[in-house]
């Protein structure tokens, strides 16, 4: 099943599956909702191609955060002209 499906800021449809969604909450325990991803695909602060990983990673800056990562971090795959997150998680930094 799908959790939700926006256009991100590139104009391209990404859902997020029930399936990714348990693994971010397994894996990924301080990302606290599937809200802030899609408001990070809608409106990130930085987005960035992989193309050795064949991924776009889309950023957002959380200075509120106690902990020293506070990038959110979401990895969405493109295929067929269509997207889905992969995984969500907080970094320190953009790379």
């Amino acid at each position: 099943m799908i959790v939700f499906e926006v256009i991100d800021k590139n104009g391209k449809v990404v859902h997020l599956s029930d399936e990714r969604w348990s693994h971010i909450r397994k894996y990924h325990v301080d990302v606290e909702s599937f809200e802030e991803i899609s408001e990070i695909l809608k409106n990130p602060d930085n987005v960035i191609a992989d193309e050795r990983e064949k991924v776009t990673i889309f950023y957002k800056f959380f200075k509120n955060r106690d902990q020293k990562s506070r990038f959110l971090r979401v990895v969405v795959k493109y295929l067929n002209g269509s997207g889905f997150a992969m995984s969500a998680y907080f970094v320190r930094k953009i790379r």
